[in-house]
């Protein structure tokens, strides 16, 4: 029985995550995972370039889990970067201290950002037409499809996967203010991505019966419609969110400063400056797609990158089309 141990990095526009798994004969039987709110998004919108605070965070958050990884015993380690890290231009500030740290940054496409989060969700729904959500900091990858699994390379069947640029941070810097944010800027920002969102569903030959939703936005919102005073991933994964919730959530920070949100049952601080703007794009995304009800995963790019590494570490072909960098620890 062979066991290997592993780490994937995941840097996004909002958050830096670790995942340090077990594999044992090509399957993961154990993983832990750790999120940093770093915010490596920060006025990307409007400026193009990593704020100099922002790489100092990444980079700080990137250095414990390079400590981590090598105290849970992994030998190798996975480091992707998505949305803000494809729209600077000073990405190699970044990459450089990355590199110093011992690792190698791959900057990820948006369709192979949305490839590997299908594959990290659709594992829960073997064989059943999905379309997946994952409404980040900086955009918002869609992809629907279905996964067969021991198909080898006919394991996936997927159509229109598609990385729109709307996120939280970046709707929140391109559209709000002030504090809380005035009725025109949300209607501004709603008549600037709902026509995005609507086209997307209007391309696809068949919408699916069902839609998935990863990231922080509705794992955060699940946590407060249910008041979660301590986050519970357990009860959040396969959780479902109704249009009418996401209507009272947005309804009740709607009026609220930016402290008063992050005082709400189950919101994060460090989200807290966010987390309207993702509430809004989710009642969109529902809205412009035509579903009343959406099945939050806990499952996302980093089980997705799980999987694909533990292909590549067998020697074989990665399901998705995509292989890894992996830097040794």
């Amino acid at each position: 029985m062979e066991e290997a141990r592993f780490a994937a990095i995941d840097l996004g526009t909002v958050s830096s995550r670790l995942l340090c798994a077990t594999v044992r004969d090509g399957v993961v039987v154990n993983s832990t995972k750790r999120t940093v709110i770093t915010d490596l998004g920060e006025g990307v919108d409007a400026s193009g370039v990593f704020a100099p605070g922002a790489i100092e965070r990444v980079t700080r958050a990137c250095g414990e889990f390079v400590n981590e990884a090598r105290a849970y015993g992994a030998t190798c380690v996975s480091t992707t970067l998505t949305s803000a890290a494809r729209d600077v231009s000073n990405g190699e500030e970044l990459l450089g201290r990355l590199r110093d740290l011992g690792l190698e940054p791959q900057v990820i496409s948006g369709n192979v950002e949305a490839r590997l989060t299908f594959y990290g969700v659709a594992h829960d729904f073997p064989g059943e037409c999905i379309a997946v959500a994952d409404s980040g900091g900086g955009s918002t990858e869609l992809v629907v499809g279905a996964y067969a699994p021991g198909e080898g390379a006919r394991a996936f069947a997927l159509d229109c996967a598609q990385s729109l640029n709307i996120g939280c941070r970046r709707v929140t810097e391109r559209f709000f203010t002030q504090e809380p944010p005035a009725q025109d800027e949300i209607e501004a920002a709603v008549a600037w991505m709902a026509p995005q969102f609507e086209a997307y569903w209007s391309e696809l030959p068949a919408r699916p019966d069902r839609l998935i939703a990863v990231g922080g936005t509705v794992t955060s919102l699940v946590a407060m419609v249910h008041e979660l005073a301590v986050y519970d991933s357990h009860f959040v994964h396969l959780r479902d969110l109704i249009a009418e919730q996401v209507d009272d959530a947005i309804e009740m920070m709607r009026g609220l400063r930016v402290e008063q949100v992050a005082a709400l049952p189950g919101i994060q601080p460090k989200r807290a400056p966010v987390i309207f703007a993702g509430a809004v794009i989710v009642r969109e995304l529902m809205r412009a797609g035509g579903y009343e009800r959406l099945t939050v995963s806990e499952n996302s790019l980093l089980a997705g990158a799980a999987a694909t590494i533990c292909e590549a570490m067998a020697g074989g072909e990665p399901v998705i089309g995509w292989a890894p960098t992996l830097s040794a620890l």
